[in-house]
């Protein structure tokens, strides 16, 4: 069976909530701190790390450039724990998630256009390509790690291609 063209969306928190949470890094209430030298925005989201041994990790990904349609040719997923991605340093990128208890389940599949000012966290269990720099940048990233490694990888036959729709994105 042949998988459609996947358009991609803009980034909603209601779309998105079957795959993870939306961080949106420059909205939410504020409150200067520090003798009002800064401004700190709290950014909910409900964060899985501890799971089988595990513990919180901070890591930096330095994304090279790649074009958005694809094709993309296989999903991941962490059964034990969420993960973040921020952007730091980028530009536009790309979400490609799914849903599935053994397998993606191409009845599922979503492709998210998202914002330099936009993170995620995707909820353990959600299958999702890794990430997706439509511009090359620098993202901070939040995981679980853990005695075990906690990636499982399921190849698309066929592969994922991805459109855009002619208005809407955050681009």
């Amino acid at each position: 069976m042949s998988l459609p063209t996947l358009l991609l969306r803009p980034l909603d928190a209601h779309d998105f909530a079957p795959y993870g949470e939306v961080l949106e890094l420059a909205q939410g209430p504020a409150h200067g701190i520090n003798e009002g030298t800064s401004v700190r925005r709290d950014l909910p989201s409900h964060l899985e790390l501890t799971r089988h041994g595990g513990a919180p990790a901070l890591a930096t990904f330095d994304a090279q450039a790649q074009p958005a349609e694809g094709p993309w040719k296989m999903l991941e997923r962490h059964l034990w724990g969420s993960q973040t991605f921020v952007p730091l340093q980028a530009g536009r990128w790309v979400v490609l998630v799914a849903r599935g208890h053994t397998a993606p389940d191409p009845g599922t599949f979503a492709a998210f256009a998202v914002g330099p000012r936009q993170g995620v966290t995707l909820h353990a269990g959600t299958w999702h390509h890794p990430l997706i720099a439509v511009d090359p940048g620098l993202f901070l990233v939040v995981e679980r790690m853990g005695p075990a490694v906690d990636c499982e990888v399921a190849q698309l036959d066929p592969p994922v291609r991805l459109g855009a729709p002619a208005r809407g994105l955050p681009w």
